[in-house]
């Protein structure tokens, strides 16, 4: 039997690729959509989290996380504000440089060099009861244990590209 691999990519972007404007707080600042493979059928629930790996002094600056969005193989670009998202089947937005909502790549203007954004997508076997209130730290804590495959997808952002 073949085993599959969990995987994840963007029709925006590559992985290692750069993030159009759009997806940027120069933009529209839209989550971009996310296409999962390989997931498990045992998954009920998905959970992201984006961070900036490049900010001085900061292993991973923490820019989005949210958690219970249905398992299913496509994750909707421009998810809204909120911190329970009804219409992503009562998905919930936690707190990280964007509090309850997506906060896409902005680095000062001054800022020259490539920043890294890393998607990391969780497949989870529950849906998690924590507070919307909740941060990287306390989502981390509530997953553990219940992860049954992760993946990720990175995207660059660097200002004056196009």
């Amino acid at each position: 039997m073949t085993k599959t691999i969990f995987g994840v990519t963007s029709a925006v972007f590559d992985n290692d690729g750069y993030m159009p404007v759009a997806y940027t707080g120069y933009g529209l600042d839209d989550s971009p959509p996310l296409t999962l493979s390989g997931l498990v059928p045992q998954a009920k629930t998905l959970a992201i989290i984006m961070e900036d790996l490049d900010i001085p002094l900061i292993r991973a600056f923490t820019h989005w996380i949210i958690w219970n969005i249905p398992a299913g193989t496509e994750i909707p670009g421009a998810i809204p504000a909120g911190e329970s998202l009804p219409s992503l089947g009562g998905a919930q937005q936690g707190v990280a440089y964007g509090k309850h909502e997506y906060r896409g790549p902005k680095p000062p203007k001054f800022i020259r060099n490539v920043h890294r954004y890393r998607f990391t997508v969780y497949a989870l076997d529950r849906l998690l009861d924590i507070s919307s209130d909740a941060n990287k730290r306390d989502l981390l804590r509530a997953m553990q244990g219940h992860i049954l495959q992760q993946a990720s997808i990175t995207g660059l952002y660097k200002n004056g590209a196009r």
